[in-house]
């Protein structure tokens, strides 16, 4: 789809995957509004007809340069990925003509390029599978 990451340590480490209210109401906390105040990556499914209601929505939390990746038909030979802000969105979405069968997701992550690296796999980290190798020692 993107090849990119949609969390990243030190940056955000959560996703949300959720629509925009339409003709079917969210539960009270569900709003976009109230989720778009963890910052977290939004993953939103049935909501590309409502862009101009999510990016309103969105503005306020995450600001009008936060970065947004429509993708249409995901994984389908025709898939088209349409990227911009939550400023800039919906003119390219609408230039490229989608209005169904999109995936929107917006957060800081999909244009980061300055973020630490998971601790997973560094050799000083134990876990379950590995245990740290201190430094100066061997083996």
């Amino acid at each position: 789809m993107l090849g990119r990451e949609l969390t990243l340590p030190e940056l955000c480490q959560t996703v949300i995957l959720s629509r925009a209210e339409g003709r079917t109401p969210m539960p009270e906390g569900e709003a976009l509004a109230d989720l778009a105040r963890h910052r977290a990556t939004l993953a939103l499914f049935l909501s590309i007809t409502l862009l101009k209601e999510v990016t309103e929505d969105l503005i306020p939390a995450y600001g009008a340069d936060c970065p947004v990746a429509v993708v249409h038909k995901a994984t389908c030979p025709d898939q088209k990925i349409v990227t911009g802000t939550l400023a800039d969105i919906r003119a390219k979405v609408r230039a490229a003509g989608i209005r169904s069968q999109a995936m929107i997701l917006v957060g800081p992550v999909l244009e980061a390029t300055d973020f630490a690296d998971s601790r997973l796999y560094a050799p000083d980290f134990s876990h379950r599978f590995r245990k740290a190798k201190r430094e100066g020692v061997s083996g």
